[in-house]
């Protein structure tokens, strides 16, 4: 382990130790296993979601690294009517129809919740190490330039949903890879301590995986990056409303909605996000300025490349 890793290493203990959460939103990913292993001496509890229709990864990599850190781990089952009240009330709560981002917060919804049911106050989550130590798939394949402007970029527009939601909930979210100390210490380090390669593959998180190797497995230091969606199996909404939402219905209700609304949709899932959105507030207010969404109307972020509002991607 040279110097850079012992230094994130340290800090990393250091910061998820004085979290005095019980619980942690498990996924077996290299986050949230990297956090488990830290505070497994401190009566942890795990958390994860599984969806009961739809195919996900999160439950054998769960599985496994609970069993080697050895903690207590809940598998929270999922079935379709779970996931569209979830829906519901994740959209009532995040106040847009972005498809990606209802998709993937109505998992954080989902843990949150029912930690709520437990009487639980606070959670560990690993919010952010993709957005500090470069985790992101399309991060990788940036050279070391691009690499430094991307994340600077990420990390002034960053946002949590877990936050907003935990926040409804009247739950406090602790969020140790984001911590100001880290950040600043990851920004001095060279852009091949995050990514890096192996046998032949680039990884993000380089000296995540480095610094704790020898304490996780080794498919769970090198499992490449899975979105939340697909860990949990809500990816398969977008099949699911694919199928059931006939294509003549989607051009009617859409071809109404641009018409009444100036609303475009892009997808029938997105559709069905909408008609959800809009039981329960109004139509997004058009905003006139030059940095606005085609397809919503509303203002975007100067250093976003989608909308928050509607999901567009790239603007």
């Amino acid at each position: 382990m040279d110097q850079s890793e012992k230094n994130v290493r340290t800090l990393l203990e250091k910061v998820t130790l004085q979290c005095d959460a019980n619980w942690i939103a498990f996924s077996g990913g290299l986050d949230s296993s990297i956090l488990g292993q830290i505070k497994k001496e401190q009566d942890l509890n795990a958390i994860t979601i599984i969806t009961k229709d739809f195919l996900g990864t999160d439950l054998e990599y769960s599985q496994i690294v609970g069993k080697h850190i050895d903690i207590p781990l809940e598998l929270k089952y999922v079935n379709i009517n779970e996931i569209f009240d979830a829906i519901k009330n994740t959209i009532k709560i995040l106040k847009n129809f972005n498809d990606i981002e209802i998709r993937n917060s109505i998992v954080s919804y989902l843990y949150l919740n029912t930690l709520k049911e437990k009487n639980v106050k606070k959670v560990i989550t690993g919010d952010g190490a993709d957005e500090i130590f470069a985790g992101y798939n399309f991060l990788i394949k940036k050279d070391h330039a691009e690499l430094k402007m991307e994340l600077e970029r990420m990390k002034k527009i960053m946002h949590f949903t877990s936050e907003k939601i935990a926040s409804k909930l009247g739950i406090s979210v602790q969020m140790p890879f984001i911590d100001q100390d880290i950040v600043k210490l990851v920004e001095t380090l060279p852009t091949n301590h995050l990514v890096n390669e192996k046998n032949g593959i680039k990884f993000g998180k380089w000296v995540l995986r480095k610094a704790f190797e020898n304490d996780l497995p080794h498919n769970v230091i090198w499992r490449e990056k899975a979105p939340m969606q697909d860990g949990s199996g809500t990816v398969g909404l977008t099949k699911m409303f694919d199928s059931v939402i006939t294509d003549d219905i989607f051009e009617e209700k859409t071809k109404k909605i641009r018409n009444d609304d100036n609303i475009t949709i892009r997808t029938k899932e997105s559709l069905h996000y909408y008609e959800v959105y809009k039981e329960n507030f109004k139509i997004p207010e058009f905003y006139s300025g030059k940095n606005s969404c085609s397809d919503c109307n509303t203002e975007l972020n100067i250093d976003s490349k989608f909308c928050r509002m509607c999901g567009k991607f790239p603007l």
